[in-house]
């Protein structure tokens, strides 16, 4: 049989048959238009070993060798006895290709097992791989893991993950490959804080821009484990699977179940060369929120300036005060206004009210529609928050309902079964359970049905600790029926947008981005905690689609005090907004706050359709990071005139050096013109005095400096002096 060949964007993947089974030989860069006979890499069998070539195959397993994690673990249950056919010998039966996509079939007869891989290396180079087993047997299967894993070349000697806490999503560690299983595994019953957005193996001391990558992102919402396997022989396997709890999924015969899908990409760039084949897989998408020009889509609305009312009026909830705050809004461009939590029957504070889905009357005698007219006649959207997936004890349907609240046990509340811990004075409403399901959805379409809501905030305050439907595990029933509720609303309500937010940044992944429109990156609005949080976000996540908002003066969650330039560029780098009091900004900071607004509208259209560029800096209190216009070899030509790029310069503590000397400037076309001139704060900003702490300034900060795109990335620019948590946003135009 013919091997698959697949090739996109610098990346190819090549799957030999020769053994019977699928074996990925290679995923990484282009190998040309054409392969050798594969006969040549028939390999050496050494001592004290099995006399046989041992495979990395799509679906290692035991049965050829493997002595590594084996991608299916399972076992058949026959006349109430358990643990037959644990290990399957699967062999291919049919391989179908349609362009850049495949189908491999693989079956064990014996073990009445067949598993269907499907395998599609998109235009940008992002490669997309799921499985489906299938019980053909008699007797149930009962499947404990089926993962999704890729070899990775042997000059990857290097991993790097992410990890985090709440306020604290999303900050890299790396450490080197060595031999075992490095294994980051997920039990929130949610993404978590703490999971790896990106999961990624390279060259030794790879960064933004240079070495060779390869990494995984598993689309999944529920439990999960990401790892990098290497056996004795110093192959490496780095993948994912969903976790899934004691017999979560039993196969009856003629059943199935699917994974979550991998995405997996390759670039000898850095990681930059990762986030653009991302970036380039979202902006085809048909239901973007932001078609790329390029892709022959309609064209997008632009991501709108948000004001939400949390960091303003918490559950404060008076109709004069937030008519007063949506006038302030509206004066300074706002154009979606929306109202946080504390709009419910009983919610006056956290304690009470979630699960019962209507309005509260004594605090809205008239229901939303007076505030809603106040926005919606003031040119903005109005958007609501909601959190359908959570019940307080404290709440009328779980009073009603308690068999609906998930729990350990099979035992209903109100017949005593054990519940799990409380968590922000919360549980979780058993979405598995139909009744449970309906009243959710039912409320939730009615509220959107009866009221002219553009944009709901999706929250989800806690982990899914001890997580049940009759006395079961149902993590993985309760994350499909999530997905099915918003699946359903966003069918009978197409024209709502939804933010996915968890305690902030709980649930960010590809699996719940395929239906929302929007993530919240973090509670955190500190500029400083942000700067690390978006830019690792941004990894993988355009930002488009990352909620990022100008905070108070003083952080909520930090107590930290920032300039507001600081707090605004940081902001503007993603769905750009505002969490505050913005009646109490007046006089000149007002106008600077107007400013800003208008410097996103002016270069959103950049933001959310440029290439991501991060600078490798030597001197690790410094960050350059921004966009330029137009994508890797894309062919689009950048107009004379237009700004061809925005970054930041952003300084994140003291530096040992006494300047920061000159900094290229990478991502530009070498052989082009560009102008570089200080857009905000400029030295002419007598406000902002302060963001430089300089004698005299760099010659070119006041007037602008030309040069080549090779000459500003070789060479660079000497960079302004910034005092501690500041920066500056340069623009970049062509000539």
């Amino acid at each position: 049989m013919d091997p698959l060949y697949l090739r996109s964007a610098g990346t190819s993947l090549l799957v030999s048959f020769d053994s019977g089974e699928a074996e990925v030989i290679h995923w990484g860069a282009d190998l040309g238009a054409d392969v050798p006979d594969l006969g040549i890499l028939g390999a050496p069998v050494g001592h004290s070993s099995i006399d046989a070539h041992v495979p990395a195959g799509l679906l290692p397993s035991a049965a050829s060798a493997w002595r590594g994690r084996p991608a299916l673990r399972g076992h058949r249950i026959t006349a109430g006895a358990a643990g037959f056919d644990f290990s399957s010998r699967l062999r291919v039966t049919s391989v179908n290709t349609e362009g850049a996509a495949a189908t491999i079939v693989q079956a064990d007869a014996d073990a009445g097992l067949s598993v269907s891989s499907s395998l599609k290396l998109h235009d940008g180079g992002l490669l997309e791989l799921r499985h489906t087993v299938t019980n053909d047997g008699t007797t149930p299967f009962q499947v404990d893991e089926l993962a999704t894993v890729l070899p990775v070349a042997p000059d990857a000697v290097e991993l790097l993950d992410l990890t985090g806490r709440w306020c604290r999503e999303r900050h890299p560690q790396r450490h080197r490959i060595q031999q075992g299983t490095w294994v980051r595994t997920g039990r929130h019953g949610r993404t978590g804080h703490d999971s790896s957005l990106l999961f990624a193996a390279g060259t030794q001391g790879f960064g933004n821009r240079h070495g060779k990558v390869w990494a995984t992102h598993l689309a999944w919402s529920g439990n999960h484990e990401q790892f990098a396997d290497t056996i004795g022989d110093g192959r490496t396997m780095i993948g994912g699977s969903e976790l899934l709890g004691p017999a979560e999924v039993i196969l009856e015969t003629g059943g199935s179940y699917t994974t979550p899908a991998l995405f997996a990409a390759y670039s000898d760039r850095g990681l930059d060369g990762i986030t653009e084949a991302f970036y380039s897989w979202f902006r085809s998408r048909p239901h973007h929120v932001l078609p790329a020009a390029s892709t022959g889509l309609p064209a997008g609305k632009p991501r709108p300036v948000v004001l939400n009312t949390w960091e303003a009026v918490y559950f404060d909830h008076n109709l004069d005060t937030l008519i007063e705050l949506a006038e302030s809004a509206a004066g300074l461009g706002v154009e979606r206004f929306v109202l946080d939590d504390g709009w419910f029957r009983g919610r006056r504070d956290d304690h009470a009210g979630l699960g019962d889905w209507y309005v509260d009357g004594t605090v809205w005698p008239d229901g939303l529609a007076p505030l809603i007219n106040a926005v919606t006649s003031r040119g903005m959207e109005f958007g609501l928050w909601v959190e359908p997936e959570m019940v307080n004890l404290d709440s009328d349907v779980a009073r009603a309902h308690p068999d609906w609240i998930v729990g350990p046990s099979a035992a209903a509340h109100k017949d005593g079964g054990r519940l799990p811990l409380e968590w922000r004075n919360q549980h979780v409403i058993d979405l598995v359970n139909p009744e449970a399901w309906q009243y959710v959805f039912d409320r939730i379409d009615a509220l959107l049905a009866g009221n002219n809501i553009s944009y709901l905030k999706w929250d989800q305050n806690r982990d899914l600790a001890e997580h049940g439907h009759a006395g079961r595990p149902s993590v993985h029933a309760q994350t499909l029926a999530a997905y099915r509720l918003f699946d359903e609303l966003r069918k009978a309500h197409p024209g709502v947008e939804i933010e996915s937010c968890s305690s902030g940044g709980g649930r960010v992944d590809l699996g719940i981005l395929e239906r929302t429109d929007r993530i919240w990156a973090s509670d955190c609005n500190d500029a400083l905690e942000r700067q690390t949080i978006q830019r690792w976000t941004g990894a993988v996540v355009p930002p488009e689609l990352v909620g990022s908002h100008i905070g108070p003066t003083t952080s909520h969650t930090t107590a930290r005090t920032h300039d507001l330039s600081f707090r605004a560029i940081t902001a503007l780098f993603g769905h750009f907004g505002m969490e505050w009091d913005i009646r109490g900004v007046q006089g000149k900071d007002r106008e600077e706050l107007r400013r800003i607004v208008g410097l996103y509208k002016e270069h959103r259209g950049l933001i959310h359709s440029g290439r991501p560029v991060h600078a490798d800096l030597a001197d690790d209190s410094l960050l350059l990071h921004g966009v330029v216009a137009g994508s890797a070899g894309d062919g689009i030509d950048v107009q004379e005139g237009t700004t061809a790029a925005l970054f930041a310069l952003v300084s994140t503590r003291t530096s040992a050096a006494e300047a920061p000397g000159r900094i290229g400037i990478p991502g530009l076309d070498a052989g082009r013109s560009y102008r570089v001139e200080a857009l905000f704060p400029t030295t002419d900003d007598a406000d902002h005095a302060h963001t430089f702490t300089q004698v005299e300034p760099p010659a070119w900060l006041a007037g602008g400096a030309e040069a080549s795109g090779g000459f500003l990335a070789e060479v660079g620019l000497p960079m302004p002096i910034l005092n501690p948590e500041h920066a500056v946003l340069l623009k970049v135009t062509a000539l």
